[in-house]
């Protein structure tokens, strides 16, 4: 089994390319935390490498975010044997029935529409472009009174010094040239 890996903007994560897929279309997962990594027996693993301090689980890859402490050369191969021990394994990378897709607000009429142009839009300009980096970007909310659209930023861009120039100048740009009732963009907390 060969791994491709991928550097990212963000200096603490590299993107590992096992060549089968990883979350599917059932994710993206995003583990900020070992505790919350219970669905993946993969991201579990990967958790007990000295270092991994996030775990991001893309379609066909996996995006590693480290401490800062700890240099590259120490982490990527452990996390390296990790992925290969899990997939030589056979085992699922999640569970069975477990999905990374969140509930989402209901909206109504007009902000209806607003809501279904910005996820479009997300969807096909800047997911492709982020997921190319090892992250996610994804929608959140959008409040209708002040125009601010809730992005969340997850795996590379979680805590990459660029994204919140990616956010601004960026993704709001577009958002407010295609979308004028959009006013911001915010990163969701």
């Amino acid at each position: 089994m060969f791994i491709q890996t991928e550097a990212t903007p963000n200096p603490d994560t590299i993107k590992f390319l096992p060549g089968q897929p990883v979350a599917g279309d059932r994710g993206p997962f995003d583990f900020p935390d070992a505790a919350s990594a219970r669905m993946s027996l993969l991201a579990r693993a990967l958790f007990q490498v000295d270092g991994v301090e996030r775990v991001f689980l893309g379609s066909d890859f996996v995006s590693i975010n480290k401490v800062q402490a700890k240099d590259w050369r120490h982490v990527k191969p452990m996390v390296l044997a990790a992925i290969m021990d899990h997939y030589m394994s056979g085992l699922p990378v999640v569970e069975e029935g477990a999905s990374g897709l969140s509930d989402e607000t209901e909206y109504e009429g007009e902000t209806a529409e607003i809501v279904n142009e910005i996820k479009e839009l997300i969807e096909t300009r800047v997911r492709p472009a982020v997921a190319q980096d090892g992250g996610d970007i994804t929608f959140q909310r959008f409040d209708p009174e002040t125009g601010i659209v809730h992005l969340s930023m997850r795996g590379a861009c979680a805590g990459c010094p660029s994204s919140t120039m990616t956010l601004k100048q960026g993704i709001e740009n577009m958002l407010r040239t295609y979308v004028p009732e959009v006013t911001a963009v915010e990163a969701a907390l």
